[in-house]
């Protein structure tokens, strides 16, 4: 009778076992593609593969040349600054558009709320080839298409929707009763938004700001049909050099955006942490 409980408990236990066993075995089939372009990266030789003094750890055949050309060559610098160039003002549009596309949308009494949230979410649904095209199309019209105001503005247009979504995400059960409180005090709706709304959602407007400037750090299609010479960005030289010259340099510039990659999405969860645990401070 009691060798029922203790079978159960076998297979239980046997089955977290598979399961943790199958998320690693996924996730290093995921990563280990990822993985390989950093050893590569420091090839002494102009390969895209293991050389034999890299397979048997002989010190001459690994150099950190591909790095200095990375940061002594015209092209990459110019790429390098143009992705923090825009990266850095789409966020600031994106993150100010978003925030308050975010506040209007959590409204119950927004009217057409569920419309204007998937028109304003489409650019995440949309085939970003058809995004480009109409894009550059819309743009000429303007004379934006080829000018980094043009690129700043397609990509603040890729990354409000995941600002949207952060923010919305930290509006959840907040309690408007607090702002009318301030308003019945004297203050301006401006300033009920800094001191009180604002304190609250922060950290969703900052991990939101981060996925948008890593969405226009990692574009590349957008690039291609809105950039003109000028504005290359690292994604668009990379592009290029797979196509016109292959250069380890491509496997040193990859090897440096997963660590960039890497600590924004430690960021990203530090926030999110913080975020829940503001969230649980009332209830506590």
């Amino acid at each position: 009778m009691n060798s029922t409980p203790a079978y159960y408990g076998f297979w239980q236990r046997l089955g977290r076992l598979l399961l943790k066993l199958g998320s690693w075995l996924v996730l290093l089939f995921l990563i280990l593609p990822i993985l390989v372009i950093v050893p590569l990266s420091f090839n002494s030789e102009p390969f895209f593969s293991f050389t034999e003094g890299m397979l048997t750890l002989q010190p001459e055949a690994y150099s950190l040349r591909w790095y200095q050309e990375v940061f002594t060559d015209p092209r990459w610098i110019l790429a390098i600054k143009n992705s923090f160039i825009i990266g850095i003002f789409a966020t600031l549009l994106s993150t100010v558009l978003g925030t308050c596309a975010a506040v209007g949308l959590a409204r119950e009494e927004m009217p057409l709320r569920r419309f204007i949230t998937a028109l304003l979410l489409s650019p995440m649904i949309v085939p970003l080839i058809i995004t480009a095209a109409g894009m550059f199309f819309f743009y000429s019209d303007f004379g934006l298409a080829g000018t980094y105001p043009g690129v700043i503005i397609a990509h603040a247009a890729l990354g409000t929707p995941f600002v949207i979504i952060t923010v919305t995400a930290t509006l959840v059960g907040f309690d408007y009763s607090l702002v009318r409180a301030a308003l019945n005090l004297g203050a301006t709706p401006l300033r009920a938004f800094f001191d009180v709304i604002m304190p609250l959602i922060r950290p969703g407007v900052i991990s939101g700001a981060l996925f948008a400037f890593i969405t226009s750090f990692d574009e590349v299609v957008v690039i291609l049909f809105m950039a003109g010479p000028q504005q290359r960005t690292i994604p668009r030289q990379m592009f290029s050099g797979l196509r016109e010259q292959i250069n380890p340099s491509i496997l040193a510039i990859a090897t440096l955006l997963i660590l960039v990659s890497i600590a924004l999405l430690v960021t990203i969860e530090l926030l999110r942490r913080r975020a829940e645990r503001l969230r649980l401070a009332p209830a506590e």
